[in-house]
């Protein structure tokens, strides 16, 4: 009998789009003699939707046409697992609700990424890929996922964090603040991907029009020294704390030595549909063996350090007047999945899907030695719990 698993994408996030291009890829490369899958799109209102038109990506380029041929779903555990359900039903016949035994979050971003779907997940009780709430939100906010990983002595550049209510109201000492750090400097909103919101800034003007440019897109916003002699290098980590391995390294190339937005998703995108994959890089990075396993090693100690499981990539960065190498990131759902790190790793997509839902099974298999309630009602005990009051 084949699982059935539920790819979720989409959602209330400013990368939307980009989930849906990791999501289509993700779809296609599940092993469809092992799988059953089954698309649960969330728009950017938060309906969901479900239907064999999402699985075409070409579909998308017209969505209001697109969604008509989907239905309207919710999902609910029906106290003998989790189903999905179609919210419109005929009044005779029609389908019957789909069993789902196992979700696979290919979401990017702000209410979806950082533990908000994994959360739904958890109270529904279905077994889901990838990292659980805490890992997800750690990973998302970079100011808390920094404390974690200076805390184990892996090495992050200093920052300077601050809410977008301060910017508005003590402008002039958050900026004397900043410049303690030495321009440039890099403006970041604290729980954003895909480089959204974020900009360098080589002087007091173009600080101030970064922040106010990034505080449109988050309420936290993050602020560190700019290495301008920089190399990105970024790793795949796959697995969970005990099994965590390292992909080969990867170095995106950009001209100025800034990956924005538009350079990792539109250029070389014929179509739109290759996401990650089409970003220009090159795979595996030309270092001397020491650094590429330093590398590697700090980016399992920071899979480990949140807590996190499944697939994730951990950006970092080589200062190249120092030789210093610090952690910038981790993407704990990360565009394309990573895929093609793992590919260049002689793991091909469609393994690797295989592995994210392994590993998903194992977990629940460990959750259910843990005890999460008891048989036992409290209010059926001494007639009642004391201190409470009644309408008697």
């Amino acid at each position: 009998m084949k699982t059935n698993v539920c790819v979720i994408f989409g959602g209330r996030s400013t990368e939307h789009e980009v989930s849906i291009i990791s999501a289509n890829q993700a779809m296609h490369a599940c092993d469809k003699e092992k799988y059953n899958v089954i698309p649960l799109y969330i728009s950017k209102k938060g309906v969901m939707y479900s239907g064999d038109a999402l699985l075409d990506i070409t579909n998308y380029k017209n969505l209001s046409s697109l969604l008509e041929k989907c239905e309207k779903v919710v999902l609910y555990n029906d106290g003998n697992g989790v189903v999905m359900d179609r919210i419109k039903k005929p009044l005779f016949g029609g389908k019957k609700p789909v069993t789902i035994d196992i979700a696979v979050p290919v979401v990017h971003g702000t209410n979806v990424e950082d533990g908000s779907i994994q959360g739904w997940l958890e109270t529904l009780d279905l077994p889901y890929a990838g990292c659980d709430v805490t890992s997800s939100a750690l990973g998302m906010d970079k100011v808390a996922m920094k404390d974690v990983l200076a805390a184990r002595g892996i090495p992050v550049l200093p920052c300077k964090c601050f809410y977008n209510r301060q910017w508005f109201e003590t402008k002039k000492s958050i900026v004397s603040e900043i410049e303690t750090l030495g321009y440039p400097v890099i403006v970041k909103p604290a729980n954003l991907g895909s480089s959204i919101g974020i900009s360098v800034a080589k002087d007091k003007a173009e600080l101030i029009s970064s922040i106010d440019n990034a505080v449109a897109f988050a309420e936290k916003i993050l602020v560190e020294h700019a290495i301008t002699a920089i190399r990105e290098i970024n790793c795949s980590i796959l697995g969970d704390f005990n099994t965590a391995k390292a992909s080969v390294c990867e170095e995106p190339v950009s001209a100025d030595g800034f990956l924005s937005y538009d350079k990792k998703y539109k250029e070389g995108a014929k179509g739109g549909s290759k996401g990650m994959a089409s970003t220009k890089r090159i795979i595996p990075a030309d270092l001397p063996d020491n650094i590429t396993k330093r590398i590697q090693q700090y980016s399992v100690e920071t899979f480990k350090a949140l807590g996190c499981c499944g697939v994730a990539r951990i950006d970092c960065m080589i200062d190249k007047d120092t030789d210093e190498i610090y952690v910038n990131e981790i993407n704990t759902i990360p565009g394309s999945l990573a895929f093609y790190l793992w590919e260049k790793t002689n793991l091909s997509f469609q393994s690797l899907m295989d592995e994210l839902i392994s590993i998903a099974l194992k977990r629940r298999r460990e959750k259910s030695n843990l005890t999460f309630s008891f048989d036992t009602n409290l209010l059926e005990l001494h007639g009642g719990v004391k201190g409470t009051k009644t309408n008697n």
